[in-house]
């Protein structure tokens, strides 16, 4: 499997120039590249000649274009190769339903990275103390730079780099990413998992995941980063544009919208790990996002929590642990009973599920967990009770005036078990494994 793991470099006021230079004479290259590409009809080729036509005619350009001699070869190729790259993401996009245009020239702000592919890097983990290093990047404006990196995780056994991408974020800050592959461990045969050892995951938007198992992990909360990015806001709004102050302010709000994005992430990862280490299978729903986006409602609590950037995250870790991640049909998985399987509709704001039929009652979002891992098992092919598919489930559980009850009779507590997301995203945190 592919794995570019992301690294953060301390490039001195120099060889920031020099970097810079470098992306943007890249930027230069790819916006000629597109302008010839574009020149050239459909019909003479497939996607890939017309864009190896176009790489093909570097040697001539370079007699021609002086600043690209100083620039090292495989960085030119790929930058021309990036319009198929680009092309292609955008026939996915299209094909899942989204309105798409053409192709359009970078801005100085757009094109952010170039990439070596396979030779003009190295990666010395021997130099400079512990959790540094120095990479070595060749022809960078002409020269060779060796820029301090802060390894703050080794990078996986791998026989070697195939790419090194160099990237300028909106703060100013320059990171690297290695593009290496890893052996890919061997995922456990279906017919050999324990239904116990499988989970199913309800993803919301008052409770970030509630799992079958009844762990119910709330979401972020951003609102003190949310009221400093307006603040931050208002004030670029009344800068001159691109004046020195403008530059400065800009600087401050794509630095708090980094650190919104990293308390996101860092928190996703977590999650996913724990329950791809945790689990010999998971299941999740295969939401449509881009209709529930699209629909009437709160929009913006539903984009903020990022479904999409989190099932992709947590299908990384199961491939990287050897677990099985499996999507399924999210239609009715609220409305089903997860013990008989009746239908019972109820609104938004109804946050308990009480089937007229059997009499199961249990929270919303944990019997549509029920129902995920049910369905999950059955795609999967896992061995299990048909007439009780969630051995969960078979319990009934209410709460009454003097406590929870199972089956009526009276219990010391549920299973059931909230964490505070503040809790895990503390580094190191082993809430999410502790005893109910």
């Amino acid at each position: 499997m592919k794995y570019s793991p992301k690294y953060r470099l301390f490039p001195t006021s120099e060889q920031r120039e020099r970097l810079d230079w470098t992306r943007n004479t890249v930027r230069q290259l790819y916006n000629h590249a597109l302008h010839e590409f574009n020149k050239i009809p459909e019909d003479d080729g497939t996607l890939r000649q017309r864009v190896w036509q176009v790489r093909d005619d570097l040697p001539r350009l370079k007699q021609q274009w002086n600043d690209l001699k100083q620039v090292y070869s495989t960085v030119l190729q790929k930058a021309v190769e990036r319009i198929r790259t680009n092309i292609n993401n955008l026939g996915k996009l299209k094909a899942k339903g989204y309105s798409v245009g053409s192709l359009n020239w970078k801005k100085p702000r757009e094109y952010r990275s170039f990439t070596y592919r396979q030779s003009g890097f190295e990666l010395d983990t021997k130099s400079g103390p512990r959790d540094r290093a120095i990479l070595r990047l060749k022809k960078v404006r002409g020269e060779t730079l060796e820029i301090p990196i802060r390894l703050h995780r080794n990078l996986p056994k791998h026989d070697a780099i195939k790419e090194v991408t160099v990237k300028k974020e909106p703060t100013g800050a320059w990171y690297v990413s290695f593009c290496i592959s890893t052996e890919e461990p061997e995922k456990p045969d279906p017919e050999a998992i324990d239904a116990e050892d499988t989970v199913g995951l309800d993803l919301g938007v008052l409770n970030f995941v509630h799992d079958s198992d009844g762990l119910s992990i709330g979401r972020l909360d951003l609102s003190d980063e949310r009221e400093r990015l307006e603040h931050e806001q208002r004030s670029l709004s009344r800068k001159q544009y691109e004046s020195n102050n403008w530059e400065k302010q800009r600087r401050r709000v794509a630095e708090v919208h980094a650190r919104m994005s990293n308390k996101k992430r860092d928190y996703k990862h977590k999650l996913a790990h724990f329950y791809a280490t945790a689990y010999d299978a998971v299941f999740v729903e295969n939401l449509d996002v881009k209709s529930m986006l699209e629909s009437e409602g709160n929009a913006r609590n539903k984009s903020e929590v990022g479904w999409s950037d989190f099932r992709s995250i947590l299908e990384h870790h199961c491939d990287k642990h050897g677990t099985h991640y499996v999507e399924v049909t999210a239609r009715g998985t609220t409305k089903e009973c997860a013990c008989c399987g009746v239908e019972t509709a109820k609104p938004l704001w109804v946050r308990e599920h009480s089937c007229p039929s059997c009499g199961f009652e249990l929270d919303r979002d944990w019997n549509a967990a029920l129902n995920v891992k049910s369905r999950g098992l059955e795609k999967l092919g896992v061995v299990h009770s048909k007439g009780t598919p969630v051995k969960t489930a078979t319990v009934l559980r209410t709460v009454g005036s003097d406590g929870p009850h199972e089956n009526g009779v009276l219990v010391d507590a549920v299973d059931a078990r909230s964490v505070s997301a503040s809790r895990v995203v503390e580094t190191g945190s082993s809430c999410l494994k502790e005893a109910v």
